[in-house]
């Protein structure tokens, strides 16, 4: 017996319109669409109630040995819950695991949202006395020795560096930053994001790479002693 193609819900209402004229070849194009539209959801902030402060369920912290506040709350904007982030004077970083979550070359593209609102002032990461950002999203491949070895792509919303600018991080070899934002010309803007991890970890590294195995925000303001806000909204991987 052949085994009939499952019907997504939304699929199945669509179909319905059309009664039992839709021919085969037509209902095979729209399962064939349906499948090759995939999304990996890393996070949309769900599982944090609206009004929780500090780290979020299912991140954990990370202060490099230096001073972080957390100053992280849970809120809803536009119909979705988001993460309020502050710094004053300091750096705060959570990381997530999603070891096995995502498949690179099957959903190369890193989609989000974020909005920044307060800028350090002076912030600037090419030189490392002032490398600090009010958003930054970061992918991490993690190999041993972490600290030496390690590669991690930081994409950041920076004071003064142009768009477009990539570099090695001032502090540490491990990470290179791509400036996606800069400057005040977008602020206080929602605005959606989408990188293809795959390619720019190709352009960076010269090789495929692995899975990640994390994915990291911060914000800091501590080099310039200055403050910093921003929000960040769904994190997820997609389908090109």
């Amino acid at each position: 017996m052949t085994e009939r193609p499952h019907i997504p819900d939304w699929l199945g209402a669509r179909l319905s319109q059309y009664g039992h004229s839709i021919v085969p070849g037509a209902l095979l194009l729209l399962l064939a669409t349906a499948s090759a539209s995939r999304v990996v959801m890393v996070e949309d902030w769900t599982a944090n109630a609206v009004g929780r402060r500090g780290i979020p369920s299912g991140w954990t912290g990370e202060a490099f040995g230096r001073r972080a506040d957390y100053d992280l709350v849970i809120e809803a904007h536009a119909g979705r819950q988001v993460l309020h982030l502050r710094s004053r004077d300091e750096h705060s970083t959570i990381v997530k695991d999603i070891s096995g979550t995502v498949a690179l070359r099957e959903t190369p593209i890193l989609e989000w949202m974020w909005r920044a609102t307060i800028l350090p002032t002076g912030g600037d990461l090419r030189r490392k006395e002032t490398t600090d950002q009010a958003a930054q999203l970061y992918v991490v491949w993690p190999r041993v020795p972490e600290w030496l070895r390690s590669r991690i792509i930081g994409y950041v919303w920076d004071t003064t560096a142009p768009v477009g600018t990539i570099a090695k991080s001032q502090k540490t070899g491990t990470v290179t930053f791509i400036v996606l934002r800069s400057g005040r010309a977008d602020l206080g803007q929602w605005l959606t994001e989408r990188r293809n991890v795959l390619a720019d970890y190709q352009r960076i590294f010269g090789e495929p790479p692995e899975n990640p195995r994390a994915l990291t925000i911060s914000i800091d303001s501590n080099d310039t002693h200055s403050t910093a806000e921003s929000f960040i909204g769904p994190i997820a991987f997609r389908t090109p």
